[in-house]
């Protein structure tokens, strides 16, 4: 399995469970790894493999329709969203970061990884 990622990809959507956090939008750090069958190089044809720019913008638009509560929530969401829109995906890899949310904290988030049933 071949993998194809984007980190650092920011994102604003409406999260969280205090009252003071669902009255804007936040801006969430991205980092996506997205296995793909190793078969996709064989053609250098984007059509059989998953187009990143396509991944940034699908994802970006459809989050800032949404609002979650939980990371974990949007988490899951982000990996069958991916799975649904992206038949190359076989695997992610999905890390979200939520900076500053806390003091002294630099960043809090979650990470989780999924596989095509």
């Amino acid at each position: 399995m071949d993998k194809i990622f984007l980190h650092g990809m920011r994102v604003s959507t409406l999260i969280g469970v205090y009252d003071w956090e669902r009255q804007h939008k936040q801006e969430l750090v991205f980092d996506l790894d997205i296995g793909v069958s190793a078969r996709s190089v064989q053609h250098d044809d984007i059509a059989q493999t998953v187009h990143y720019g396509l991944v940034c913008e699908r994802l970006r638009q459809d989050l800032a329709a949404r609002d979650f509560l939980l990371l974990e929530s949007l988490a899951e969401h982000t990996a069958q969203f991916l799975f649904a829109a992206f038949e190359p995906v076989q695997w992610l890899r999905i890390r979200i970061v939520k900076p500053g949310i806390l003091p002294a904290v630099r960043e809090v988030g979650v990470e989780i990884e999924r596989n095509r049933v």
